[in-house]
C-alpha cells in the first residue's frame, strides 16, 4: 500500500488576489484557535475511520497557511502524528507569502520542511496587476529567509500574464531559476469564471495573451528551465533533482490516496473496496459547526465509479513525465483505449507509446487535457 499525503486547507488570506477561486476568506481578525480545534479534531477522526496509514507528506495549503504562528502549525502537525504515522522523512510542506518571511524561522522550528513561496512575478508591476500586496524586493528577502532556515524551497510563478513578453519571461525566469531554489511552479494565467479576472475580462478591460503566444511563452520555459538543469517533471513543475519534487503532489498525479481536512477540502482514499471521494464543508463556521456536532468535517463522501476514477487517473498521470500505464485504467474503464485513437495521438506526436506506458510529447504537453479526452473516449 502507498503511503497516505495529508492535505490541510487554511482558508484566510490579508486580501483575495483577482485570479484566484480557491475556498478562501479575507482574513478580518478571524480567531485561528476554533478552526485549529476543528482541523485536529478531524485528523484524529479520519486516522480512526481509515486506520492510522502510514503518512509520507503534509500539506498545509491555502488560502494564506503561513499567517499560522510556528506555534499553531506545530499543534496541527501533532494531530497528524496522533491520527497517522508520518514518516521519518515526511515532506510538511508550507505555502507561504513573501510578506511572512519573518515567521519562516519559527515555522521550521515547529516541523515545516518545505517552503513554497509564492512570489508569482519579479515585476512590480505585474505584481500591482497581480493584486499582489508585496513587491519583488520581499520576494527575494523570502527566498534568502527560506532557505536560512536549512528547508527545501520551491517558488510560484505566474506568466503569460497580460502585455508579457517572450523575452521578459525568459529574462524573469532565468533570474528566479538564479536564486537558492530546488523547485519551481510554473502556471499559465488562467481567467477563471466568478473572478475579479473573469469579470475584467467580461467588461473589456483585460486581455491575457492569446493561445498562440501562450503557448511560445510555454515553450520558452521548458527551454529556460532545461538549460538551467530544472527537470520538467510535470507540465507545470520543474525540480533541479528527483529528490526535490513535490512528493506530495506526486500523490495526486499518480492518483494515490490523500485524505483533505480543513475548509473546503477534498481528498480521494480506497477504503473497503471502492474509491471515495470527500468533500469538507466549505465556509469556515460551517466546517467547525460540523466538526463540532458530527466529529468529522466532510459533508459529501461519494463511490466513484470505475469510469470516474478511471479518467482521474489518465487525466492526472499524462500530466507527469512518467505517463501512464493503460492497463489499470483499462481495468478501471472496462475497456482497452481505443488502438485507433492512441495510433493517430502517435501519428501526430502528440504521445509516445513504450516501455508499456503512454507518455506526452512536448507537443502533446501544450494540450493535455485534448489528449486525455482522446484517450478517454
Amino acid at each position: 500500500m502507498n503511503a497516505l499525503g495529508i492535505y490541510v486547507h487554511w482558508p484566510y488570506c490579508a486580501a483575495i488576489c483577482p485570479y484566484c477561486d480557491f475556498n478562501v476568506y479575507r482574513a478580518r481578525g478571524a480567531e485561528n484557535a476554533p478552526l485549529i480545534d476543528a482541523i485536529a479534531a478531524d485528523l484524529r477522526a479520519h486516522g480512526q475511520r481509515f486506520g492510522r496509514r502510514t503518512a509520507s507528506s503534509l500539506f498545509f495549503g491555502g488560502g494564506t497557511p503561513s499567517l499560522m504562528r510556528g506555534g499553531e502549525l506545530a499543534r496541527l502537525i501533532e494531530a497528524a502524528l496522533q491520527a497517522f504515522a508520518l514518516t521519518e522523512d515526511c515532506e510538511i510542506t508550507l505555502e507561504a507569502n513573501p510578506e511572512d518571511a519573518a515567521l519562516f524561522a519559527e515555522q521550521a522550528a515547529a516541523g515545516i520542511n518545505r517552503f513554497s513561496i509564492g512570489a508569482q512575478a519579479f515585476d512590480d508591476a505585474a505584481l500591482h496587476a497581480l493584486g499582489r500586496r508585496h513587491n519583488a524586493a520581499a520576494s527575494l528577502r523570502a527566498v534568502d529567509a527560506a532557505a536560512a532556515t536549512g528547508q527545501r524551497v520551491s517558488l510560484d510563478l505566474i506568466y503569460a500574464r497580460e502585455g508579457q513578453s517572450i523575452e521578459a519571461w525568459r529574462e524573469e525566469l532565468n533570474a528566479a531559476l538564479s536564486l537558492p531554489v530546488e523547485h519551481v511552479s510554473l502556471y499559465q494565467l488562467t481567467i477563471e469564471a466568478e473572478t475579479a479576472f473573469a469579470r475584467r475580462v467580461a467588461r473589456g478591460q483585460l486581455k491575457p495573451p492569446d493561445n498562440d503566444l501562450a503557448a511560445s511563452l510555454y515553450e520558452a520555459t521548458q527551454d529556460v528551465c532545461a538549460r538551467a538543469g530544472f527537470d520538467a517533471y510535470e507540465i507545470s513543475n520543474h525540480a533541479r533533482a528527483p529528490a526535490a519534487r513535490s512528493r506530495h503532489n506526486l500523490i495526486y498525479w499518480r492518483n494515490q490516496d490523500w485524505i483533505g481536512v480543513g475548509p473546503g477540502a477534498h481528498g480521494r482514499i480506497n477504503h473497503g473496496g471502492a474509491r471515495l471521494a470527500l468533500e469538507s464543508q466549505r465556509r469556515p463556521s460551517d466546517y467547525i459547526d460540523a466538526v463540532h456536532e458530527n466529529g468529522v468535517g466532510w459533508i459529501t463522501e461519494a463511490t466513484l465509479t470505475g469510469e470516474e476514477a478511471a479518467d482521474e487517473a489518465l487525466l492526472m498521470g499524462l500530466r507527469t513525465d512518467e505517463g501512464i500505464d493503460p492497463a489499470p485504467i483499462a481495468a478501471l474503464r472496462g475497456r482497452q483505449i481505443r488502438p485507433d485513437a492512441l495510433a493517430w495521438l502517435i501519428e501526430e506526436s502528440f504521445v509516445i507509446h513504450d516501455a508499456g506506458r503512454i507518455r506526452l510529447t512536448s507537443r502533446g504537453r501544450i494540450v493535455a487535457n485534448t489528449v486525455a479526452a482522446e484517450l478517454a473516449v
